[in-house]
């Protein structure tokens, strides 16, 4: 049995013609809002004639189903052309020299420039401490930015638009220096993209800077701002009340990569563009929701930022807080950026601060009888972690909602490193069905949306087996993406997000008042561990965690059974 989606409703990134009507025309700094699409999300000409879908991930150059999707979608985002035909736009990576701009920006720029999707004749420019070339750069991201056979000259030509100014933090000298450098390469109407890719502790001498010599005369200028959006509400709000002294809110963009993956993004379209989940999206028919996020790997030497500042703040506190507010909000009055965000807000605003009772905190012990080397070692083994840390590596929380459609319904919010597989998943548990009249044989139906890895949905039903009896077991509904979707290139999130800027759409990127709700709720939390520095409890490495956590679960009217197991669908 399979669960078909519609096509319109995912926006796919392709590869036009290096042609002049492959030109992307950014949009402007205030998104028409009467339009349900707003035109202000994707990168399309209706002139396309020739289409190529990227080869990552081993899927085959010009894939016709992967193709036909691609043009389909394309015809539904068109972008009103809102930049004079002079318009240059510089893209500017501050921290270039770092590990997050060497593994995620500069392949993402890489991928965008190949695929000839970024704005025509973009530069971009790296700064950071670091006295390097361009082509220092380019060695340290070998590993990363890579061409396939065919594409060494188009490499070539990207690392050709690219620049490199070394300079410090908070010195003005060097910020006009980055000015002036940005200045020679510009023309007509400037537009300028900061990126920081930079530790918390500079952002605030960084920005000063940008605004004091740096911003665009005659185009637009947007910042992007990385996580840690500080580490409790008063660092939040102290970064906050900075950053908005500077620039105004259309121009702030805060990163949280997992709202560009492609199933967070589908939760809207799948909650409200399907009558079938309406009715019993509420605390009528749905007893609990799961959201997880697992990690097969331990921290591998590099304990010592994680347990400064921790996994409820590096991934609960946003990742995982962000589909929360996606899979409980209401329907928005359109699909514009503020109307999806004011609701999220008012989930948050529906949610209690949590406490040391609505949670359960676990850390990861070595294997002694694995073979892998990393999971012999536990937690404390690693020699950046400090001696006798309390920091949990497996913490479970469960959030209350208290408003009309969610009152009564736990959400459990679970992140964990060293388990037992790589998943990150929505899995939304229905009530027991009423009147059983198959002497105990059902079991719970479950929606769980998979965002990673397999992107999918499926809906756990019960069905009769082949026979003679009324024997039940439990099957499923199912859209798995790279079967319904076959060889089409699901864009990565970083992608997905860059592009949301260069276009001027916030849909997916933290607000303000939504930022000052979330740390509302896990601040007094993240004081009380700091404070009391409860031991956690030990897990293996390797296993599903803590057995706490799945009487927590229970606790919460979560009922887990081990039975089902998903299968690979049939290829018909």
């Amino acid at each position: 049995m399979i669960l078909r989606a519609g096509r319109g409703g995912h926006t796919l990134t392709t590869t036009p013609p290096p042609t002049a009507q492959s030109q992307l025309n950014c949009g402007r700094e205030k998104t028409n809002r009467s339009s349900p699409l707003h035109n202000n999300n994707n990168f399309a000409s209706d002139s396309y004639s020739k289409l190529s879908v990227s080869t990552m991930n081993g899927m085959e150059e010009g894939n016709p189903e992967g193709l036909e999707l691609l043009r389909k979608s394309l015809k539904k985002v068109q972008i009103t052309a809102g930049e004079p035909a002079d318009s240059s736009n510089v893209f500017v990576v501050f921290g270039a020299s770092g590990d997050l701009a060497k593994k995620k920006i500069y392949p993402t720029l890489w991928a965008l420039f190949r695929d000839n999707l970024l704005p025509k004749d973009t530069k971009i420019f790296g700064y950071a401490r670091s006295k390097f070339t361009v082509e220092q750069i380019r060695e340290k991201c070998v590993g990363t930015v890579k061409a396939k056979p065919g594409e060494e000259e188009l490499l070539d030509k990207f690392w050709a638009v690219n620049h490199y100014v070394a300079g410090s933090y908070d010195t003005k000298r060097d910020f006009e220096m980055l000015a002036q450098e940005m200045s020679a390469v510009e023309k007509g109407r400037n537009n300028r993209l900061f990126y920081l890719a930079l530790p918390p502790s500079v952002f605030k001498p960084v920005t000063t800077m940008i605004k004091e010599t740096c911003m665009a005369d005659k185009g637009w200028t947007r910042v992007i701002v990385e996580k840690p959006f500080g580490k409790d509400s008063a660092s939040s709000a102290d970064l906050s009340n900075h950053l908005q002294k500077l620039f105004t809110e259309d121009q702030l963009y805060r990163i949280d990569h997992y709202l560009g993956k492609e199933m967070v993004q589908n939760l809207i379209s799948l909650r409200f563009g399907n009558m079938i989940f309406g009715p019993t999206w509420n605390r009528d028919s749905i007893a609990s929701v799961i959201i997880s996020f697992k990690e097969p790997f331990g921290t591998q030497g590099r304990g010592g930022y994680f347990d400064e500042f921790g996994i409820i703040r590096d991934v609960m506190q946003n990742h995982l807080l962000q589909i929360l507010c996606l899979t409980a909000m209401e329907k928005p009055v359109t699909t514009s950026p503020d109307h999806i965000r004011d609701e999220k807000v008012k989930v948050l605003k529906a949610v209690e601060e949590l406490s040391m009772d609505d949670v359960m905190l676990g850390q990861y012990q070595g294997d002694p009888d694995a073979t892998d080397e990393d999971a012999r070692l536990g937690y404390l083994d690693d020699k950046t972690v400090p001696a006798g840390s309390t920091c949990p590596t497996f913490p479970a929380a469960a959030l209350q909602i208290r408003n009309e459609r969610w009152d009564g319904v736990p959400f459990i919010l679970r992140c964990g490193k060293a388990l037992n597989e790589r998943k990150a998943e929505v899995r939304i548990q229905y009530k027991d069905v009423p009147g059983d009249i198959f002497n105990g044989q059902t079991v719970r139906n479950e929606l769980v949306i998979r965002v990673q890895p397999n992107e999918s949905v499926y809906c756990k039903v019960m069905t009769k087996t082949p026979g003679m009896s009324f024997t039940l077991e439990e099957t499923e509904l199912d859209l798995t993406y790279k079967s319904r979707y076959k060889d089409a290139r699901l864009p990565e999130a970083y992608e997905r997000l860059i592009l949301d800027v260069f276009v001027g759409s916030q849909m997916h990127f933290v607000r303000s008042d939504e930022l000052s709700e979330a740390w509302r709720i896990f601040t007094p939390l993240l004081h009380k561990i700091e404070a009391e520095k409860p031991k956690p409890i030990p897990y293996k490495y390797g296993s599903r965690g803590p057995k706490e956590a799945d009487e927590m679960a229970e606790k919460c009217n979560f009922k887990y059974t081990g039975r089902y197991k998903w299968q690979e669908p049939s290829k018909l």
